[in-house]
């Protein structure tokens, strides 16, 4: 796959399923980091879903068929996190939720939807967080803005 490749990924562009091991390791390697069987194999993962998913659904995937614990799982995730491949989000019920980060939208604050009923998590990238008018009392400083709508989703409504 070409780096052009890597820059036009999409979370709503089709892409072939067998690509996204070798798309993941694309992403690592150009993040500066190992490519290692672990970070390849949720990458790949996380690059594949629709929705935000929590660290167990993650793990009921993947922990048998790559034999890593829950402390490798963990690790591999504030790795990517910290390389702003993915990104989480809290949920009311207080689970993280994982997404993989498409290109474009690397490095933007954005909204999510929490449907109330199957609890799917999805990103709105059209609602950037940080261009909310917030204003803190005097000597406070913001570091992040987290916004979540809440609703039922489409398939729930």
């Amino acid at each position: 796959m070409e780096k052009t490749a890597i820059k036009k990924f999409s979370h709503t562009q089709p892409v072939d399923k067998q690509s996204f091991p070798l798309l993941a390791e694309q992403l690592i390697t150009s993040s500066k980091g190992r490519a290692t069987r672990a970070r390849i194999n949720v990458l790949a993962f996380l690059l594949q879903q629709q929705a935000a998913v929590s660290h167990q659904q993650i793990a009921g995937k993947l922990e048998d068929a790559y034999q890593f614990d829950r402390v490798t799982l963990y690790r591999v995730l504030d790795w990517l996190i910290e390389h702003e491949l993915v990104h989480k989000v809290i949920g009311p019920d207080r689970v993280w939720r994982f997404r993989a980060n498409s290109r474009q939208h690397k490095h933007e604050q954005h909204a999510h939807f929490k449907c109330n009923r199957c609890t799917t998590v999805i990103c709105l990238h059209e609602v950037l967080a940080k261009k909310q008018k917030l204003t803190l009392p005097e000597g406070y400083q913001g570091l992040e803005v987290e916004l979540i709508v809440k609703g039922l989703c489409a398939r729930c409504s």
